[in-house]
């Protein structure tokens, strides 16, 4: 089992910056592509950004590429998406996910991350 949980959320104005952070345990968390996703009021869940079990390979939804960065700190267990540039249409709630994963492997897809945490709230007012 993999445990995960978000932190960084919160109320912020258009063009605000903020950054999320997902902490994980239980298993060896560099064997995890991480991913983050965002899922708004009346929506389907949605990819934003995803990362490699090293770091090296990133992956991003059209609508953040340019304006949010994902990272991660293997020594930390920890995952970060750092969002620039914040629009209000990025207000959503945020999930973190895990995929045990090839090492290059970035999932774009909700199917295949089988470790999700339980979403930290993201508003951005105009």
């Amino acid at each position: 089992q993999v445990q995960l949980v978000e932190s960084g959320g919160g109320l912020v104005q258009a063009g605000d910056s903020l950054r999320l952070s997902c902490a994980a345990s239980g298993r060896t968390f560099s064997n995890y592509a991480m991913g983050w996703f965002r899922q708004a009021p009346g929506k389907e869940r949605e990819f934003v950004a995803a990362i490699s079990r090293s770091g090296v390979n990133t992956a991003y939804a059209d609508s953040v590429k340019g304006r949010f960065t994902i990272s991660r700190d293997n020594a930390k267990n920890t995952v970060y998406l750092q969002m620039n540039s914040l629009k209000p249409e990025d207000t959503a709630v945020y999930y973190c996910a895990g995929h045990w994963a090839l090492m290059r492997a970035t999932p774009t897809t909700i199917a295949p991350y089988g470790y999700w945490g339980r979403g930290t709230q993201v508003t951005v007012s105009s």
